[in-house]
């Protein structure tokens, strides 16, 4: 059987990802106390018609349950076989401040005068070890629901193949936020910026001005190459681990042309050596993951 594990911070965007596995075909239950984790496998794979792909949600609401959560994990993929995915959902917290806002639901944590900013960071404090051992952190800060639902469905696809490692390339803008579901990082301010060149302002790093401007640097194909070996030397070394997907995040001041230009290259160089490569550009909204709303 294969097992995700689905966390998050509330607000964040949980119960979605939920559905969107239920559409994929997943058994779904939300939250689930991890000391019945065990039981539910047990009778998930019993029957005529045995369950091989199933979905849990586990979040603060059971935060008196989750110190034993690492055992039962442990339990389920040394004697029952169970192939363990974790996926932990974030947001900013203007994000989660504006959704709480939008719907007026009240934060689990939010008792004994505690403040909406003071149930956030105590959920964070109490998750941190979940989105520590997460195979992929989600930023949901930008993402719509149409979005998150097929960044969930394709985290799923990926987790469900025995191999391959799905490898994330998005640009970003420093001055909107770092993407807070990055694993690795480059930053590419240090180049010259096409924003403040005649006619290039407007444009983007998919542009053939701007590409023609950047390509005119000669420290960029050198700066390219070398981010290039970097990530070859350890892609291989993350496929090992048991995560099925990677963001690589790739940002300049506004997040328009230089790091939607370096995308655009690092995607089809990589397009030609692995076979799951997605691209993102958030401040522009577009990609194969979708953008923000």
């Amino acid at each position: 059987m294969e097992l995700i594990v689905v966390s998050g911070i509330s607000g964040s965007g949980k119960s979605g990802a939920i559905h969107a596995l239920e559409d994929a075909g997943y058994y779904c239950v939300d939250n689930l106390p991890p000391d019945l984790l065990c039981d539910l496998a047990r009778v998930l794979a019993s029957g005529a018609q045995p369950v091989e792909r199933a979905a849990v949600g586990i979040d603060v609401r059971t935060r008196a349950h989750l110190e034993g959560l690492p055992r039962a994990l442990a339990r389920l993929e040394t004697d029952g076989g169970v192939r363990i995915r974790g996926l932990f959902l974030e947001a900013s917290e203007a994000s989660l401040l504006r959704r709480f806002s939008e719907t007026r639901r009240r934060h689990p944590l939010a008792e004994s005068g505690r403040s909406l900013p003071e149930a956030i960071a105590a959920e964070r404090q109490h998750l941190a070890p979940m989105a520590e051992v997460a195979d992929w952190v989600l930023d949901t800060s930008d993402l719509s629901v149409h979005t998150l639902r097929r960044r969930v469905q394709a985290f799923a696809e990926g987790a469900a193949a025995s191999d391959g490692l799905t490898v994330l390339f998005q640009s970003f803008g420093f001055k909107h936020g770092v993407p807070m579901d990055s694993d690795l990082l480059f930053d590419l301010r240090f180049l010259p910026n096409p924003n403040y060149e005649p006619g290039l302002a407007d444009l983007t790093g998919r542009d053939g001005a701007v590409q023609e401007f950047l390509e005119a640097q000669p420290e960029l194909t050198a700066r390219l190459d070398e981010m290039d070996g970097l990530l070859s030397g350890w892609l291989p070394a993350y496929a090992e681990e048991p995560r099925s997907y990677l963001t690589v995040s790739v940002g300049c001041t506004g997040g328009r042309h230089r790091s939607v230009y370096a995308v655009e290259q690092m995607g089809r160089r990589f397009r030609e050596r692995l076979p799951d490569v997605l691209i993102r550009h958030r401040e522009l909204g577009t990609g194969d993951a979708g953008g923000g709303v």
